[in-house]
């Protein structure tokens, strides 16, 4: 018999016992969320111990908390780093207290002293042919408090999957071993509803091939991975993890091998989830389980290429401030990860940091997107910190951009009915310009249903949507880049500025009757414009008046081609019969367009120009 298993036997023991070892006014750790030592605990808040005025300390709690009732008060009191539904009301009620931290730094705080803990409760698989315990399925925050607690208590259980990584524990450090054979606490796969759904796609749009991901807590997040189908070669580093991610390792889209450090592997500190899920990481060395203080380290997490996060908010306000802890002055969740992985992320090579949230709550009563934060929200993303934005009404691009054009981009991802009220206190602040349009009526939504992407003879990958306020600075970034030639082709005359006053008429479009879209190709600086085309509808001959425009370096390429295609298409949907433009006689490229889209083109000339009518019915395509 290996000298361990004797050190091992001589270890166990009841859980009365073990429990009777922790002594009055003890600061006590509890072990993360699914991991929780379910026996012990039980144990812990029973009669039978004469603990009192102990202080309990935990990140998660998954499963019961029966310690912050009220009936305990004497016994323990509570302090959280997160607020999880069964701590929440006991910390409203000042029965328990929250500390708000950044996951990455809680490790230190065991380390230096500064938070001394006496006794660890933890739950491990069985120990290894070497002796060693195995945390599973939660390391993060729970080694460090390990390794510097004067006494470990340690519930083994034979269900409690053996994980890679950062895991192990050698056995002479544990002071008492309960046995137990309890179920792990499991953590279903949070419901999708339309909205989770929506808001998905729309961060899943913005995930790149080769990326390495990071999913928080929440819906939306795991949501995600439901749409990434089609991807290639993605990783994982994340915090924590759930089932999600099975059928993507299996179908190949999530394998790691463009990760740039710890290539090949899946790098997190807990997961929470059902058996299959415990099943399928239990001694798999794809999944390696690391300290919090190596995951959410905001520097390890920007040496990945392409890194992107993907968390939640409660609301965010106009300028781009996201609160994510407290409803008004109600502490409700935790700083948690999100700042670590936003930071890490904001600082990767092409990274992305992304804030996710549905755009209205209260049954679309109100507005998650915010002229203000409610009193007492607090920030924990601030503006500077903020890159993306992503309701279901679709993506706010924030990062290097002002503040009024952050209004404007926040108004167009707010549920329609309230982003007139956004703008109207923006100008009242004088965030924006007194003679900003209006957004289109409430209830009118932006078509994301026309978003589509064409390829130019030569290679060129356009994507063509509607446009929207916030293309405002790329609109007059083309117009500025015409030649004096095309902007007369375009507007009859020789035009020198384009103030913004101007350039509104062509961006802010009342989609219910009138259409405008936009060729955008992506170059160092981001998104560009190169070509645009509007459609104004005259409801005496239910026909639209057209025109278009594209960027002299960019002319004869197909683009106009494309967008006449596309607005085509968009028109017949509507209910549109047919075309009518104005065109300069000497605008040869923008007349040939029109002869070769496949219908039964009639000119009429008009002094230097040609009216050009077409009906959609002749020449079907």
């Amino acid at each position: 018999m290996p000298a361990w298993e004797q050190l091992y036997k001589s270890k166990i023991m009841e859980a009365s016992q073990a429990i009777h070892k922790i002594k009055p006014g003890d600061r006590i750790f509890i072990g993360t969320g699914c991991a929780q030592p379910q026996t012990l605990v039980d144990e812990l808040a029973s009669d039978r111990n004469d603990i009192v005025d102990a202080e309990i300390y935990h990140l998660l709690a998954a499963g019961d908390a029966p310690y912050v009732r009220e009936e305990f008060a004497k016994k323990f009191r509570t302090y959280s780093f997160f607020l999880s539904d069964s701590v929440r009301e006991a910390v409203a009620e000042g029965r328990a207290d929250y500390i708000p931290m950044f996951i990455s730094e809680i490790p230190s705080l065991f380390k230096t002293g500064k938070l001394p803990i006496d006794v660890c409760l933890i739950q491990t698989a069985p120990p290894d042919r070497n002796g060693n315990l195995n945390l599973g399925i939660s390391v993060d925050i729970v080694k460090a408090a390990v390794e510097n607690s004067l006494m470990i208590i340690a519930e083994v259980n034979e269900k409690m999957p053996r994980t890679f990584g950062d895991s192990f524990i050698p056995l002479e450090k544990v002071d008492a071993v309960v046995l137990s054979g309890r179920d792990i606490l499991e953590s279903a796969q949070p419901e999708v509803n339309p909205v989770v759904e929506a808001i998905a796609r729309n961060v899943a749009s913005l995930i790149e091939d080769g990326s390495t991901l990071e999913v928080g807590i929440g819906a939306i997040p795991q949501a995600v991975l439901r749409f990434l189908d089609g991807k290639r070669d993605l990783g994982i580093h994340t915090e924590m993890f759930n089932a999600a991610i099975i059928p993507l390792i299996e179908s190949g889209v999530i394998n790691g091998s463009r990760k740039t450090i710890n290539r090949g592997k899946i790098i997190s500190s807990f997961c929470m989830g059902t058996r299959k899920l415990y099943d399928y990481i239990h001694e798999n060395p794809l999944f390696e389980f690391r300290t919090s203080d190596y995951v959410n380290d905001p520097f390890v997490i920007g040496q990945h290429a392409k890194m992107v996060s993907v968390n939640v908010g409660i609301e965010v306000d106009m300028t781009g401030q996201v609160c994510s802890d407290s409803i008004g002055y109600g502490f409700h969740s935790g700083a948690g990860g999100q700042v670590d992985f936003n930071r890490g992320a904001a600082r990767s090579r092409e990274g992305k940091a992304i804030v996710a949230l549905p755009s209205t709550s209260g049954n679309g009563k109100t507005s998650r997107i915010v002229a203000k934060l409610r009193e007492g929200a607090g920030v924990v993303l601030s503006r500077a910190d903020v890159h993306y934005v992503v309701t279901e009404y679709g993506v706010a691009d924030l990062f290097g951009k002002t503040i009024r054009e952050r209004v404007l981009a926040m108004a167009e991802i707010a549920h329609p009915d309230f982003r007139n009220e956004i703008l109207k206190e923006a100008k009242n602040r004088n965030y924006i310009l007194p003679h900003q349009k209006e957004l289109p009526a409430a209830g009118m939504a932006y078509p994301r249903e026309y978003e589509t992407s064409r390829v130019l003879t030569d290679g060129t990958e356009l994507f063509v949507r509607p446009i929207k306020p916030s293309d405002e600075k790329a609109l007059r970034d083309m117009f500025y880049a015409l030649s004096e030639q095309s902007l007369a082709f375009r507007f009859f005359e020789n035009i020198k500025s384009f103030p913004l006053k101007f350039i509104q008429e062509f961006t802010t479009i009342d989609f219910s009757k009138d259409m405008s879209i936009a060729a955008f190709i992506n170059d160092l600086g981001g998104e560009q414009i190169v070509g645009v085309a509007h459609c104004f509808k005259n409801p005496a001959t239910k026909r639209a008046e057209v025109s278009f425009l594209v960027r002299d370096d960019w002319q004869a390429k197909g683009i106009g081609t494309e967008l006449l295609d596309i607005l085509t298409d968009i028109a017949r949907k509507s209910g549109i019969l047919g075309f009518e433009a104005r065109v300069l006689a000497k605008n040869h490229l923008m007349m040939a367009i029109f002869y070769n889209s496949g219908y039964k083109v009639t000119t009429k000339r008009e002094d230097d120009t040609f009216l050009i009518t077409y009906d959609f019915k002749d020449g079907e395509k």
